[in-house]
């Protein structure tokens, strides 16, 4: 699904600032691969990468999705090919509803890859049976995207967004970030929902708590901008108990 060569990059405006330092991942089909690590390790730059975010330069090494050239398209067209970023903190759309952004979305991604679009009948089906089960009440449907949300109501927006587009590989960036315990469940529930065989997940995230309710298939741990260790869901634990101290005690 995702494979990921000896990447580098670093910042556009500060050249000397280098973030990640020849990272190497592979994130197979129905699996679900959790990035943890201390901060400034360079995770959520990974994200803005893989995405295509403003900012930064890639000076080595390659990202690959399914095949294709990740860091040769535009970041519409990492979307049409079936990448989605759940933000960290996403942003507020004034002026936009959320209706019309998520069929504007799904219906522009749908004729990159030569497909009819989606009815207005279907589309409002479909929202309406995704969004009863994030807890998403047709109100907050008709609002503009994120004005006035709470963190949770923005991070369930986003989960959203992921099951209506159905993307191949979907990013979640902190997404437990300032959710309390029962948006964190939904949040979770949401995302369990759409685990299947062809598609991988790309978890980044600082607590065990949030992989209490996704379970990972593998767990890796950055630092220094690469992966210095992968395992299984016990690393995270053994993380949470034990902190990061003994893991990096060996790089320079």
């Amino acid at each position: 699904m995702l494979t990921i060569k000896n990447l580098h990059c670093q910042l556009e405006d500060e050249p000397e600032t280098r973030i990640l330092k020849g990272l190497d991942l592979t994130v197979e089909a129905g699996k679900v691969h959790a990035i943890m690590g201390p901060n400034g390790s360079g995770k959520s730059t990974l994200s803005y990468v893989l995405s295509g975010r403003d900012g930064y330069e890639v000076t080595d090494g390659s990202a690959t999705l399914q095949g294709a050239d990740l860091l040769e398209m535009e970041p519409e067209e990492r979307a049409a090919a079936g990448l989605f970023l759940a933000f960290q903190y996403p942003v507020e759309i004034p002026g936009v509803g959320n209706m019309t952004f998520l069929r504007e979305a799904l219906n522009s991604q749908r004729k990159a890859r030569g497909e009819e679009p989606v009815s207005a009948g279907d589309f409002l089906k479909l929202v309406r049976e995704k969004a009863k089960t994030l807890d998403i009440s047709p109100e907050m449907l008709k609002r503009a995207v994120n004005v006035g949300f709470s963190g949770g109501e923005k991070k369930r927006n986003e989960i959203l967004q992921m099951a209506v587009l159905e993307p191949k590989l979907c990013i979640l960036d902190e997404t437990d970030s300032g959710l309390d315990v029962d948006a964190m469940k939904l949040v979770a529930e949401g995302v369990n929902a759409l685990r299947s065989p062809d598609r991988g997940f790309l978890v980044i995230t600082h607590y065990q708590r949030l992989l209490d309710h996704i379970q990972p298939d593998v767990v890796h741990i950055m630092a220094q901008g690469r992966i210095i260790q992968t395992g299984g869901p016990e690393l995270a634990l053994k993380v949470e108990n034990e902190g990061y101290a003994d893991l990096l005690k060996d790089l320079a």
